[in-house]
């Protein structure tokens, strides 16, 4: 675990046992704001807090206190406060939190009212009815915990996030269905997944019809649901046999972007739009924007300033409308203009591809062809070298044959610029896989590390340096090899990385599947601060593969990408020109 998720982990622990022994909200809050800040940091805080403290005040949402221990963490491996609150509490206190739909408020109630310490405890009180007999208890929740705890005790703990790249199927499969639906008029999703986080929680579904009933009926009949959480008259909500949550909301029409705004969120979006409401007379919630500062009149409702379109209520809190992806607390001013953000179509070009010569599905030609009937004016085929033995690495016997071989399927499919190229592995000394008389023959060289990643931070930076650094290499393949829910990868110093990156001009890459998202979005802004080159790959090893340039666009989106940014929206001959001038920059 890097340093940043240490301690964005500790502070979020102090902040859940804080809750449970009945500290105020605003220092709670502190604490999860302050959470989400180490999350979304791209520098290294253990690094910053030992070299350069101050720095850290700079960070939006960290303050004199959580600087502090910031720097006791990076200095000594611990936190005070969080030890202290530890001691506070039952050891089996908090284990209560992986159950699931158990937070820190219900954590308390069941202390403070029923004596529960442990799962042990909290299922002897359910058992002999303990639990029932707490105020707020209800029949409805007794049963949650109940069957929060069977999982438990199945499972281990609670169902983890879900991957971008499983929950986006899942929920346009649910609109589909909606939009099937006798009266529907809109549906969408909306939460972290319109945000395009990397995992979701759960997923968030709007719909506006005519006949809610039919809208009910096509959401709970749904195959894949296992359980019905839910049927009221505006909500419901069901869990999948997966375990994945899906909440559906009916709305009205005409509130339909009020709705859209309130439950894409973020919290902190939010937040700042409700005050922005205040400050200008007006009552911004899930209904519309509503006017406070007009004369009352009897019971006659608030005058409804916007309510049907997410332009319309930004524009009359006088704001810009600001893209999905955005709407995070990074210190932004969303009062400017935001960018204007790289999107889907500026693609016109896959620099990243393996073929049946290593371990893809597709020859030469079919890949050429699926890039094309997309539009695309280059696909580079990058396949593996030697040292992944375990990808079919090619030898440099092969790799000649297979340089000859894409020569004749460009000259054969036509239309297309196929580049020969490799994705060649970055050894653990930061040496490249292939010599550099091999290298120089190739079209487009990514450089990629694939194994030793659990190397030291250090010694992960010495070694991405130097693939960066090394004339012959354009783009820096998904950098910390990290897996989602699978590895954390390598824990490089992104700002070195980037700075280098933009000196040399070698393009970071955001590496498009759901697994990866590699750069992460942290990270890409921290590259478009340092106003690097990003490539925006697909790592094509099948057809479906290149469906997944939707979700390296949402990371792309998040860091603030813009399309000039991106090597893969560029023409043909700016392209060109920049494999060649790396090329010629070699001394």
């Amino acid at each position: 675990m890097s340093t940043n998720h240490e301690i964005a982990s500790a502070f979020s622990t102090i902040a859940d046992l804080l809750e449970i022994t009945g500290a105020n909200a605003f220092k709670v809050n502190a604490y999860r704001k302050a959470m989400r800040s180490c999350e979304d940091e791209s520098r290294d805080l253990g690094r910053l807090a030992r070299e350069n403290p101050d720095e850290l005040a700079t960070i939006e949402g960290i303050g004199a206190s959580t600087k502090a221990k910031i720097i006791e963490f990076a200095t000594s491996g611990s936190m005070g406060e969080l030890e202290a609150l530890r001691s506070q509490v039952p050891p089996g206190l908090p284990v209560l939190l992986t159950l699931a739909g158990v937070g820190p408020k219900t954590v308390k109630l069941l202390w403070d009212e029923a004596k529960v310490t442990s799962i042990d405890d909290l299922r002897s009180a359910i058992a002999n009815g303990t639990v029932a007999l707490i105020p707020r208890m209800g029949a409805k929740t007794v049963a949650n915990l109940r069957e929060a705890v069977a999982a438990h005790d199945v499972a281990g703990s609670r169902p983890t996030r879900y991957r971008l790249g499983e929950a986006i199927p899942i929920a346009e499969a649910f609109l589909d269905r909606l939009r099937a639906a006798a009266g529907t008029v809109r549906a969408t999703f909306a939460g972290s997944a319109r945000r395009g986080r990397d995992t979701v929680g759960d997923l968030d579904l709007l719909v506006s019809t005519k006949d809610p009933t039919a809208a009910k009926a096509a959401f709970l009949a749904a195959p894949s649901v296992a359980k019905v959480l839910v049927q009221g008259e505006t909500k419901c909500a069901v869990q999948l046999t997966s375990g994945l949550q899906i909440d559906l909301r009916i709305v009205e029409d005409g509130a339909f972007g009020a709705a859209l705004v309130y439950f894409t969120g973020s919290k902190d979006h939010n937040v700042f739009l409700r005050e922005r409401a205040i400050e200008r007379g007006m009552r911004l919630n899930e209904y519309g924007l509503f006017r406070t500062d007009l004369p009352a009149d009897g019971d006659s409702p608030l005058p409804l300033v916007a309510a049907e379109s997410e332009a319309s209520i930004y524009a009359a809190l006088d704001l810009p409308l600001w893209p999905a992806e955005l709407r995070e607390s990074h210190g932004t001013d969303f009062t400017q203009q935001p960018p204007a953000l790289v999107a889907l179509a500026d693609i016109k070009s896959e620099l990243h591809a393996h073929t049946t010569a290593s371990d893809g599905l597709l020859t030469i030609s079919e890949l050429a062809r699926l890039a094309k009937a997309r539009g695309f004016h280059t696909i580079a085929v990058t396949d593996h070298s030697k040292a992944s033995a375990q990808a079919n690495g090619l030898s440099v016997e092969r790799l000649l044959q297979h340089i000859a071989a894409i020569r004749e399927a460009e000259a054969a499919v036509g239309g297309i610029r196929i580049l020969a190229g490799s994705e060649v592995d970055i050894l653990a000394d930061g040496r490249l896989d292939y010599d550099d008389s091999i290298l120089e023959q190739l079209d487009i060289v990514v450089a990629s590390p694939h194994t030793a990643l659990r190397q030291s931070s250090e010694a992960a930076t010495a070694r991405l340096l130097a693939a960066i650094r090394h004339p012959l290499v354009h783009v820096l393949g998904h950098p910390t090899g990290r897996i989602i829910h699978g590895r954390e990868g390598l824990a490089p110093d992104i700002a070195a990385l980037c700075a280098a990156a933009q000196e040399c001009e070698t393009a970071l890459e955001i590496n498009c599947h759901w697994m990866r998202l590699d750069l992460r979005d942290t990270h890409v802004r921290a590259a478009v601060s340092a106003g690097c080159l990003i490539a925006i790959d697909c790592d094509i090893h099948s057809a479906p593969d290149a469906d997944n340039l939707r979700y390296g666009i949402a990371t792309a989106r998040r860091g603030g990408l813009v399309a000039s940014h991106c090597v893969n929206t560029w023409d043909a001959q700016k392209l060109q020109a920049w494999l060649g001038r790396k090329r010629s920059s070699r001394s």
